[in-house]
């Protein structure tokens, strides 16, 4: 009889391996969804870090628009507005906000290239790894379950034939006890129990080798494959963290990189902020704005106990009255010099006014007289910018006689360049022809020449602004303070230096004489007199009240006729009709020359 063991105990003894394969295989199953997760929060690092750099890069750019919407613009006015502390100050704050744009774009930069390139690379490397780490566990699952089944259908078959060899050996016993049965019988089912008897040792034989051979599988499997499989997952993770970390850290030390340069930036600002001088400002402007102008000198009394005299015009055969008699004055030892009397505009408006409407006119007109005759093609300002105050067109013609002399200085500096060059080739002709510069040599002289010509005529207009300019020295300061005149040479002088009917124009005269000249005798001479022809016309720029003799007043937008043009004193006389002619001052009226008539001067 062979002795089995029951196949109860021996799935008793393989019950347990099937269960830790369930436990590790759920294992698994969670760190892959640990694992996964780890990879979501780097990719959503990586994405944040992204978004800031946009940031980081729209921010430098809107501060860049910022500063450049604020620069001033090349050849403008906003150009002159910075020589002052405290616009200066504002184009530094301006430059150094372009720094300090500058500045995050370099964070952007660094972030990108530091962080989210290097944890996106790092994302798809963690990603193959992984890949790798739960693929070689798969596996190694699969083996252990493999080894499993094996174990179980060796077990089954074990258990199967020992049944079949138990039956055999009970039919055989009753067989062997029943009388009745043949000794061939007998036999036959002795043969066969001992057949299953056999194979009942064949399959213990070899389920006790599948177990041994599943013991060492699994064994090696939970000992060795799965710890190194988990190992490495472990290490995979905890570089995942740490990377994440050292990112982080690398987000904080991107920002404190630039933290000394945004800080020169903004002690730039405030050094600029500091060096604002209000006092320096406000001299600038002082000197910006300097007419040169004199106030008005004291007003004369007007002794009204006596009876009016009559004003003799300049360009009458005398300088004087015809009673020989000086007309009292009181308050003020200079006296201005006469306007023209014209006959043909004697309406009680334009009778001498008291010195005090001189005086609100000269406070209330404009400062600016334009002289046409030195104006540009093309609507530009006069070439002497004598439509400037005097101190500002000195030094607007200061300015112009000083790059008059450093273009000079220039074509002097080529001149003599080309003349050594010139000795250089007459001693070496084998350097090159010493004609082909004669030339060029010719040019530049001529250049020379008209340069020195073109400073000539801007100091002669330079001495006669500084020659008019008022002394501060001066004991009696002019009633206008706009130019001072020069002494007439002669009873014909009045063509050159008139005095303008408001006041405008004075001169101290230490030695004249009035004269009184009988009234019919003056209007007589003017009746004879033929009317001045036409010249052009004149559109009135704006309204003036022509309250003093030799003026006529003007609305803004009148059309009127010129008969006599500016002769430098800022003085033009026109003619509203046949009975009404009078002066206006030039820079009140827009005037139209007429080519064709006689004695139109051409105008450039």
């Amino acid at each position: 009889m062979v002795s089995l063991p029951h196949p109860s105990l021996l799935h008793g003894a393989v019950s347990a391996p099937c269960l830790c394969c369930r436990k590790g295989k759920d294992q698994f199953d969670n760190l892959e969804k640990h694992t996964q997760w780890g990879i979501d929060v780097l990719e959503k690092y990586i994405k944040f870090v992204k978004e800031r750099t946009e940031i980081e890069l729209s921010y430098a750019k809107q501060l860049r628009n910022l500063s450049k919407k604020y620069q001033p613009k090349k050849n403008s006015k906003e150009e002159e507005e910075y020589r002052y502390t405290s616009t200066r100050a504002f184009l530094a704050t301006l430059n150094e906000m372009n720094d300090y744009a500058g500045q995050h774009e370099v964070i952007s930069e660094n972030m990108t290239s530091l962080i989210t390139a290097e944890l996106t690379r790092y994302v798809q490397e963690l990603k193959q790894e992984r890949k790798s780490h739960f693929h070689d566990g798969r596996k190694a699952q699969q083996h252990i379950e493999t080894c499993w089944k094996q174990l179980e259908a060796s077990k089954r078959r074990f258990e199967r034939d020992c049944k079949e060899a138990d039956r055999a050996q009970q039919y055989f016993e009753k067989m062997d006890a029943d009388i009745n049965v043949t000794k061939a019988d007998v036999e036959k089912a002795r043969q066969q129990a001992q057949l299953r008897h056999q194979m009942a040792e064949d399959s213990k034989a070899e389920y006790s080798s599948t177990l041994q051979k599943f013991n060492s599988e699994q064994h090696e499997h939970y000992y060795t494959h799965i710890p190194n499989i988990f190992q490495k997952i472990q290490e995979m993770e905890e570089r995942r963290i740490v990377r994440i970390g050292e990112s982080m850290k690398t987000f904080a030390e991107v920002d404190r990189q630039v933290i000394p340069i945004i800080g020169k930036c903004l002690d730039e600002i405030t050094k600029a902020a500091e060096s604002v001088d209000h006092k320096n400002d406000s001299q600038m402007v002082i000197e910006a704005f300097k007419s040169g102008f004199e106030p008005p000198g004291d007003v004369d009394f007007e002794d009204f106990t006596q009876p009016m005299k009559r004003t003799v015009s300049e360009s009458s055969l005398s300088n004087s009255r015809g009673d020989g008699k000086s007309e009292p004055k009181f308050g003020s030892k200079s006296k201005g010099k006469l306007w023209p009397f014209i006959k043909k505009n004697k309406s009680p408006k334009q009778q001498k006014e008291p010195l005090s409407h001189r005086f609100n006119e000269f406070m209330t007109s404009k400062p600016k007289i334009h002289c046409f005759r030195s104006l540009k093609r093309g609507g530009a300002g006069p070439e002497d910018f004598s439509n400037l105050p005097p101190e500002q067109r000195r030094k607007k013609l200061q300015q112009k006689v000083d790059e008059l002399n450093r273009d000079i200085q220039k074509e002097m500096d080529s001149r003599d360049a080309l003349t050594k060059m010139k000795d250089v080739y007459i001693k070496n002709p084998q350097m090159g022809d010493a004609a082909s510069v004669d030339h060029r040599l010719a040019e530049l002289g001529q250049n020379i020449e008209k340069l020195r010509l073109e400073v000539q005529k801007f100091e002669g207009w330079l001495a006669e602004v500084e020659g008019r300019l008022p002394a501060r020295s001066e004991q009696h300061r002019r009633q206008s303070g706009v130019y001072e005149a020069q002494n007439p040479s002669g009873v014909n002088s009045c063509a050159q230096d008139r005095e303008s009917p408001d006041g405008s124009y004075t001169e101290e005269q230490s030695q004249e004489t009035e004269m009184k000249v009988p009234a019919t005798d003056f209007d007589d001479e003017f009746d004879d007199e033929e009317p001045l022809p036409t010249i052009g016309t004149c559109k009135a720029l704006y309204t003036f009240e022509g309250q003093n003799e030799g003026t006529i007043s003007v609305a803004e937008g009148e059309m009127l006729y010129v008969i006599e043009e500016d002769k430098g004193d800022g003085w033009t006389r026109i003619r509203r009709n046949e009975d009404e002619e009078g002066y206006v001052p030039t820079s009140y009226v827009e005037v139209y020359l007429d080519k064709n008539a006689k004695g139109a001067m051409t105008y450039i």
